[in-house]
C-alpha cells in the first residue's frame, strides 16, 4: 500500500534516536566546541551526548578526548537522490534548486522515525506536533514552510514520480516561495519506508 500526503505550504511573518545510525570516533581539536564538532559532521547536539554518556558537561571538552559520532541515516543515499531528482523537476519548471539543508534533513528523519515507529501516517505528530512547530522546536527559523510525506514507495524515484503526480505534493516542490530542502527516510518494523520531504525558506 502506498500513500502519500502534502501539507500545503503556508507564510509566517512573523533539538537522541533510532534515525542514525553506526557511529565513528573523532578527536577533539583546540577550538572545537559541541556545536562545531556537530556542524562538522552534520548531527544534532543532542544525537552527540546521547552517544557520548561520558560527557557530563556539554561546555567541558578537552583536544585529544576521542568521542562517538553518530553516523549518517542507513537511507543517506535515498535522501541525497530525492533531493537531486526534487531540483531536477524544479530546474524542468525554469525555477531555482533548492539548497540542501542538514538540519531540515535531521527534522525529516525524526519525522519519518516517529511515523514508523508509532505506527501512523498524518502531518501531525503525536510526539512534535504540526511540520511547522516540529522544525520551530528544532531551532529552524522560516518565513515559508512546507511538508510532502509518503509510505510504501520503494525508490527515490518512484517517491518523487508519485508527488509529482499529486497537484499538492507538486505545489510544495515547484513552489518558489522555498529556497532549501531536507529528506528524510526511515524504514519499520515490516520492511516499509516512510519518507518525509521539508521545505523552507529561512530568515
Amino acid at each position: 500500500m502506498r500513500k502519500i500526503v502534502a501539507f500545503l505550504s503556508i507564510l509566517f511573518f512573523l533539538n537522541f534516536s533510532s534515525a542514525f545510525a553506526q557511529t565513528k570516533i573523532y578527536t577533539i581539536q583546540t577550538g572545537d566546541t559541541l556545536w562545531s564538532i556537530a556542524a562538522k559532521n552534520q548531527v544534532g547536539i543532542s544525537e552527540l551526548l546521547a552517544a557520548n554518556p561520558q560527557i557530563k558537561n556539554p561546555n567541558l571538552i578537552f583536544p585529544g578526548q576521542k568521542i562517538n559520532i553518530p553516523s549518517q541515516s542507513d537511507f543517506k543515499s535515498f535522501e541525497d537522490e530525492v533531493i537531486r531528482l526534487t531540483n531536477q523537476e524544479r530546474a524542468k519548471a525554469g525555477l531555482a534548486i533548492l539548497k540542501s539543508n542538514w538540519q531540515l534533513s535531521r527534522v525529516a528523519k525524526y519525522k519519518s522515525q516517529d511515523m514508523a515507529s508509532k505506527n501512523y501516517f498524518s502531518h501531525y505528530s503525536p510526539t512534535y506536533g504540526s511540520p511547522f512547530k516540529m522544525m520551530e522546536s528544532f531551532g529552524l527559523k522560516f518565513s515559508a514552510a512546507g511538508e510532502n510525506i509518503a509510505y510504501g514507495q520503494k525508490s527515490p524515484q518512484e517517491v518523487v514520480r508519485s508527488w509529482m503526480n499529486s497537484p499538492g505534493h507538486r505545489a510544495n516542490i515547484l513552489s518558489p516561495s522555498f529556497t532549501e530542502i531536507g529528506v528524510g527516510v526511515a524504514k519499520n518494523s515490516k520492511g516499509v519506508l516512510y519518507w518525509t520531504q521539508m521545505f523552507i525558506r529561512p530568515y
